[in-house]
């Protein structure tokens, strides 16, 4: 099993499908954590929505390529994203493969570790919420060194909504012990 990440976004209805996006990945890999949601700015896009993003941490043995194609984008499309040319167009859920163990790679549509990391704080401080002491192997630095640098006053922590995201992910995972 590998330790995985996955960032989850919405600026669509983002409180009923970014519960549903984290519903669906719970039922196709083992989620072991979800950071604090938060609701942040559409970059660059001040006439969008707010985003509701937090980062899961799920354990896979699901390899890299077929977990974006397999499993992330048919939650996805079965949760209405569409995709066109403007890549930071509106969108009902957003799912990108961020960490994959100590995997480093660049082929098919996947880079990981993803370097937005670097420069995005509603990757990075989630991501450090779940593992502090992660070292991205591209760059050889801890994660929470990386949030640690990165301006944070644009996150805007969803405390209850992430409390009961955590209490759904509870009983799906008791449903699935029965």
């Amino acid at each position: 099993m590998v330790r995985a990440f996955i960032a989850v976004g919405s600026n669509i209805d983002p409180a009923a499908n970014v519960r549903l996006a984290i519903g669906h990945l719970a039922r196709r890999v083992r989620v072991v954590g979800i950071s604090m949601v938060y609701r942040t700015e559409a970059l660059g896009r001040p006439e969008q929505p707010a985003y509701y993003n937090c980062v899961v941490e799920v354990e896979t043995a699901v390899p890299p390529q077929d977990l974006k194609q397999g499993i992330l984008r048919p939650i996805e499309d079965s949760l209405g994203r569409m995709r066109g040319d403007d890549k930071f167009a509106p969108r009902t859920i957003d799912l990108d493969l961020i960490v994959y163990g100590d995997l480093v790679m660049d082929d098919g549509g996947i880079i990981l570790p993803d370097p937005e990391i670097m420069k995005r704080p509603f990757l990075a401080i989630p991501l450090s919420e779940l593992a502090p002491d992660l070292v991205l192997a591209s760059c050889s630095r801890r994660i929470a060194e990386i949030a640690s640098g990165l301006e944070q006053g644009g996150l805007q922590p969803l405390n209850d909504y992430a409390r009961q995201l955590q209490d759904e992910l509870e009983q799906v995972v008791l449903e699935f012990r029965e």
